[in-house]
């Protein structure tokens, strides 16, 4: 068994594809497939079943990669340690960052963090959080910035901030003279959501228990209507479809002209922001650069979590 065979695997899962994973690897698709055979026959199990236009990853198969993945990090931290005056803020971090964050955060992380580590640029990846769990799990992405609660194995998590919601109604809508919105009052209106899959789409529903149980009998919601951005749902309320309810760093200066934003009374439904990485990563001062620029981003409206201590 070699560090190589390992990476070919690890690459296989990842691609889902013989081809492609070969050239990933930069070689041809017959040494990988043999490489892979090879490592299959001495291990005595089947770690891909062939067939089709997709690779498919037997149960063991799975377990055997996530390991190999550990092995990966483990060999290259080696390497990192032979070198132990190289700079862990040179070089690109590889980050992902869901939907409902990233237009918002990365505006202001960005600026921050070329003062703070100006020879590491990222390399970002924006997507649903159950997408970015998985590329994390491989090695595609160093880092991701996801919400609250974030159930993995073999995660370190760091608090960053608490993000209250807010309502969003069409201009004239009553609720704008309301000075806040009790939770269950959405029961009461259409309440357009995010498509199935996004987290918020979920939190949105926890946070009022009466439009969950609505929304899990099939009634009429707006949700129906479903938008896959928060800006399209921004829309669609301007155009008079229901409300909705958004975080509040996502409402900007540009949204009084179109909508009114109305506060939930206290305590306000809310979500918190975790910094997420692999516990084998070896560049924690990356990490931890990572986090300081999110503190100094400025972004509006959340509470900084500077003083939590990282979650295990």
């Amino acid at each position: 068994m070699t560090l190589t065979e390992l990476r070919y695997i690890v690459a296989v899962a990842r691609e889902r594809h013989f081809g492609r994973a070969a050239q990933s690897c930069f070689v041809s698709q017959p040494t990988l497939s043999i490489a892979i055979k090879k490592l299959e026959d001495e291990l005595g199990v089947t770690l891909f079943e062939r067939g089709g236009q997709e690779v498919a990853v037997t149960e063991i198969g799975e377990r055997i990669i996530e390991q190999s993945q550990r092995v990966l990090e483990e060999a290259d931290a080696v390497k990192r340690l032979a070198g132990e005056h190289q700079n862990e803020l040179a070089g690109p971090l590889k980050l992902g960052v869901i939907f409902t964050i990233s237009p918002y955060l990365l505006p202001r992380l960005i600026p921050a963090l070329r003062i703070l580590a100006p020879d590491m640029p990222l390399i970002l990846e924006e997507n649903y959080t159950s997408r970015l769990a998985e590329m994390l799990k491989r090695g595609e992405v160093d880092a991701i910035i996801v919400a609250d609660p974030f159930e993995e194995t073999g995660i370190e998590a760091w608090p960053l901030y608490d993000e209250p919601f807010v309502v969003a109604t069409p201009k004239g809508h009553p609720w704008e003279k309301q000075p806040a919105i009790e939770p269950c009052q959405l029961s009461e209106e259409s309440v357009l959501l995010l498509s199935p899959g996004n987290c918020f789409r979920d939190q949105v529903l926890q946070a009022c228990s009466e439009l969950s149980s609505r929304q899990s009998h099939g009634h009429n919601l707006a949700s129906a209507l479903q938008g896959s951005s928060l800006n399209t749902i921004r829309h669609m309320v301007a155009s008079g479809m229901g409300i909705t309810v958004m975080p509040a760093t996502s409402v900007g200066p540009g949204d009084e002209s179109l909508l009114s934003v109305v506060p939930f009374s206290q305590p306000a439904p809310q979500r918190r922001v975790l910094l997420v990485t692999r516990k084998q990563f070896f560049r924690k001062k990356a990490i931890e650069t990572l986090q300081q620029a999110v503190f100094r981003s400025g972004l509006p409206d959340v509470a900084m979590l500077e003083d939590e201590p990282r979650l295990a």
